[in-house]
């Protein structure tokens, strides 16, 4: 069941959300349009970070501009275990024990991680919660159905967003970043070797949540035949400016300009 819960439109974008119950649980969500928007669209499918949320400024600032410079609408939702889905104490807790692993300080622990525990069911949780969030902004006349949808997701936004763009056929292309494939994950090797539409991968050198050689084993093991590694110096979250261009560019030649093709 879907249900619009509110609307507001700024300097020409329009911002809708939604939640949706999948599984007992209850997905919030929101798409940003241009204002107005009428007829189908490309859509982009964003993966906030862990500890983030689905209107984390940067996203949100990113979901607005496509909107305005090529006429795209773009879709985010709450992960498990975060925004909406999480009491303010325990998200407080994730942004400490995240921002330590970033700098390299988290203490270690015996036997298999609980941090992986967690994320690999978030995976399991996230793949249906995805499909029908996709499935209700495609029911929209401003967006439609059949037309090109790309993901873009680094971090958890890459974690959780492997399986489900490997298990659903609708996303045409994908952007990942501050990710990698460590030993023995059978399951995210798998989903990575099922992902065969263009994609485009960035992440740190210096990375301490996903070392180098993890990055360049998941890059790797992707099934694309078109697909290109941007590698820059520094830590994680450290991803330069400039790779936002690189992004547009690349959503440009996969998702082209929804503006460009309405005029007559």
């Amino acid at each position: 069941m879907v249900i619009f819960t509110g609307e507001h439109t700024q300097d020409g974008v329009a911002e809708f959300d939604f939640e949706l119950t999948v599984d007992d649980q209850r997905v919030p969500a929101v798409i940003w349009a241009p204002a107005g928007a009428k007829g189908p669209r490309p859509l982009v499918l964003m993966g906030h970070g862990g500890s983030q949320h689905k209107k984390v400024d940067s996203l949100a600032a990113r979901a607005r501009r496509y909107a305005g410079a090529f006429g795209w609408a773009t879709l985010s939702i709450d992960a498990p275990g975060h925004g909406e889905r999480v009491r303010p104490d325990e998200a407080e807790a994730m942004a400490r024990d995240l921002a330590a692993r970033v700098r390299g300080v988290a203490q270690p622990v015996a036997g298999p991680s609980p941090i992986f525990k967690t994320m690999a069911e978030r995976a399991r949780r996230i793949v249906p919660e995805w499909r029908a969030a996709l499935d209700a902004a495609q029911s929209l006349d401003f967006i439609g159905s059949g037309g090109p949808v790309g993901y873009w997701g680094l971090s958890m936004g890459l974690v959780l967003g492997v399986p489900f763009v490997a298990a659903d056929p609708r996303i045409t292309c994908a952007v990942f970043g501050l990710g990698g494939l460590r030993l023995k994950d059978q399951a995210f090797a798998e989903a990575a070797r099922a992902i065969t539409i263009p994609l485009e991968f960035a992440f740190q050198w210096d990375d301490a949540v996903a070392p180098r050689e993890t990055g360049l084993a998941l890059f790797d093991a992707f099934g694309s035949t078109e697909k290109t590694l941007h590698i820059n110096p520094g830590p994680h979250g450290g991803i330069p400016q400039f790779e936002n261009a690189a992004w547009d560019r690349f959503f440009l030649r996969h998702l082209g300009d929804r503006r460009q093709r309405s005029k007559p």
